[in-house]
């Protein structure tokens, strides 16, 4: 008994008690001369209440053997992520986004010096490093300004858009502040910022911020009482000249397939008015639409969005899974006769929103594959030149819009860069409340911390400054536009000895061809193959 008592183990316990017993005997026959000894006897007592607390509880096994001791470990433990970021990965080795990654967005947010002295850090002789083929004849960059592409050329409210603009992220993931700074931001560099899914918030209304209205499986904000789409809500909210687009979320790279729940809790009074959702309720984000249910139904509620929106462009967004589910979506375009004005292309390394590990590590196409897959698609049908894609995915930087814009992107989306913008430093709480930036959280007195004014004016310059970078490469290359870009222009070390360009890592279809002779394109033949228009389901 005493060998286990006065056990290394139980030190925090026996020896604060022997502590207490003998300052309690000393105060009693020393009354008056040892009263310093009371702190050191409330702390030791503090010690053996919480070691006899251990001893007793049954959910954690390390403190039944170390009470005491072991909450060392916990708090380790959650001080883990900050001290691996600030003491001890390098510039290039940070997950998901290494620090040089993030400082270039402060950088560029802050107008500050986004230069690097002394070389690149990369091992340009490693596999997988890239580069860009530049020209002995460069061309003059053209202005920020000038980088647009023109989306729904043959509806009656087309819209310019940027290269580079706000992915799709909620009010209820960000919180009331990051969306205004987002949106002024967006105001003043002349980009859009898109809703997500959550619907059009007071917030993202408050500066006049171009809007990309992203209807998701929820429809928030033009649903019904039990859950269903509502044409008359839509047309209504859809009218506001705010809204430059409107986009139908099929899923998203963070879990596609996967469904979201907001528990009834936290369904605030606020955020039930905004979705039109019922108080005490759990708000639910089903895992498929109820609008439709076959590829020419999807194209069907396309086209009635773009009509009930008054003829703006509208579209659709997803991470790209069975391959055939897509050509099925191409074969409903081709029997139809109705093609969507864009499809934004979403990669599954995609992720400001909170989803299972499962999920997010091995759910969904990666940005460049299914970009290849989807422009590829297009082109090999036929309407390539009347669709519009956009890109989104781990987006930070220039040379990260020319190369998905080299596989067939006519702009970008960026949410996590616009984040970093905001004031994000990576924390990786976004799913608990506690963001310590106030971006991704709902506690007014976190979110307090953004100031509005400044924060608008860093988004506004990321955005300006990376459209520059953008520009400067493309000059480099010897070309005019982004939009000039091809697979052949950026190189990629396949092995120790091989060197390989996107263009041959990636099939490249000819105009029309998988529409009159699908077999020869070994990439794209079995899934055209398996794929029908009235139906999602792979053909047998």
């Amino acid at each position: 008994m005493l060998s286990t008592i006065f056990n290394f183990r139980y030190a925090l316990i026996t020896w604060p008690a022997i502590l207490i017993a003998v300052a309690v005997g000393l105060m009693l026959a020393f009354p008056g001369q040892t009263w310093w000894l009371l702190p050191l006897a409330i702390l030791c007592a503090g010690s053996v209440l919480i070691g006899l607390s251990d001893l007793r509880q049954t959910r954690h096994t390390v403190l039944r053997n170390y009470p005491v001791a072991a909450h060392l470990r916990f708090l380790l433990e959650s001080i883990r992520p900050e001290m691996r970021q600030y003491f001890f990965e390098g510039d290039k080795d940070g997950t998901p986004f290494p620090r040089d990654k993030r400082a270039i967005v402060y950088q560029r947010a802050k107008r500050d010096l986004d230069k690097r002295p002394f070389g690149t850090q990369y091992d340009v002789y490693e596999e997988q490093y890239e580069w860009l083929h530049h020209s002995i004849a460069p061309t003059a960059p053209l202005p920020h300004e000038a980088l647009r592409t023109l989306v729904g050329a043959g509806t009656a409210q087309p819209y310019s858009a940027s290269l580079l603009n706000i992915s799709a992220m909620s009010y209820g993931s960000l919180s009331a502040n990051a969306i205004r700074a987002l949106n002024r931001g967006a105001k003043a560099g002349g980009f859009f910022h898109d809703t997500g899914e959550g619907g059009v918030s007071p917030y993202h209304r408050e500066f006049g911020g171009d809007l990309v209205w992203e209807l998701g499986s929820g429809y928030f904000c033009a649903r019904t009482p039990d859950g269903r789409f509502d044409p008359a809500r839509f047309a209504d909210v859809a009218a506001d000249p705010q809204i430059r687009m409107v986009e139908l979320k099929l899923s998203q790279g963070a879990k596609p397939g996967h469904g979201g729940v907001l528990p009834a809790a936290k369904v605030t009074e606020e955020i039930a008015a905004i979705r039109g959702i019922p108080m005490g309720q759990d708000c639910i984000s089903p895992a498929h639409h109820s609008a439709f249910s076959t590829p020419a139904g999807l194209l069907e509620f396309i086209a009635q969005m773009r009509d009930l929106s008054g003829g703006k462009p509208a579209g659709f967004k997803l991470c790209i899974g069975h391959p055939w589910e897509f050509m099925a979506i191409c074969k409903a375009m081709l029997a139809t006769g109705i093609t969507p004005d864009f499809i934004v292309v979403d990669g599954k390394e995609g992720g400001t929103g909170a989803a299972p590990l499962e999920f997010m590590d091995h759910v969904g196409m990666p940005l460049r594959d299914g970009l290849s897959f989807v422009h590829n698609a297009l082109v090999g049908i036929g309407v390539r030149d009347r669709v519009r894609i956009g890109a989104s995915g781990k987006i930070t930087s220039a040379f990260d819009m020319a190369r998905v814009m080299a596989l067939g992107a006519d702009w970008c989306n960026a949410a996590r860069g616009f984040m970093f913008a905001v004031g994000c430093i990576q924390a990786q709480s976004c799913h608990t409340g506690a963001c310590p930036t106030g971006v991704a959280t709902q506690d007014p007195l976190r979110q307090r911390a953004i100031h509005v004014p400044d924060k608008a004016e860093r988004v506004a310059s990321f955005h300006r400054n990376t459209l520059h970078a953008l520009a400067e490469l493309v000059a480099a290359a010897g070309l005019s536009h982004p939009s000039e870009l091809r697979p052949h222009h950026f190189l990629r070390r396949a092995s120790s000895d091989k060197v390989i360009s996107l263009a041959e890592q990636y099939e490249q279809i000819a105009p029309g061809q998988l529409a009159a002779d699908p077999a020869s394109s070994p990439r794209f033949a079995e899934a055209w193959a398996l794929s029908r228009a009235d139906s999602f389901r792979r053909a047998e």
